[in-house]
């Protein structure tokens, strides 16, 4: 009897429209990027397509820079587990800003494990845009 081969694909990453947690559907991406500019509410992530692991459970995980919390200590990286819905079913992993958004700078790695082993993962580079460039000079006249 053969196995059932897992399949596993990033769909699409990048910054996302805002996500609804109570929502069935999932985010729309905006831009195809891993250089986040750090703005207050911007969403950013993945989704990762499993096809041929129904019932399997995920775990996922996004370590973020040292971000301390209201006491001053270092978070610890958010993660969880999920179980996959069907034999094609899209899962999304993000997150989103929250002021102050100086300590949220960097580097923040999502990775999704099956079966103990890494199956998807993303680096975002989290940004703050220069105040006086052309980008920000247009972006300000709605262009």
């Amino acid at each position: 009897m053969s196995k059932l081969k897992h399949q596993v694909e990033i769909a699409s990453y990048g910054i996302y429209e805002s996500w609804q947690e109570k929502s069935k559907k999932l985010p729309k991406v905006k831009d195809f990027s891993t250089d986040v500019p750090a703005e207050i509410d911007v969403e950013f992530g993945m989704v990762v397509n499993f096809k041929k692991a129904k019932g399997e459970k995920i775990r996922y995980c996004i370590n973020h820079p040292d971000i301390p919390n209201e006491d001053g200590e270092i978070m610890p990286p958010f993660d969880g587990e999920e179980y996959v819905g069907n034999n094609n079913w899209d899962f999304y992993l993000g997150d989103t800003i929250w002021a102050p958004i100086e300590n949220k700078l960097g580097d923040w790695r999502m990775t999704i494990e099956l079966k103990g082993k890494v199956v998807a993962e993303k680096t975002f580079n989290l940004y703050l845009e220069a105040e006086n460039n052309e980008v920000t000079f247009w972006k300000k006249r709605g262009y």
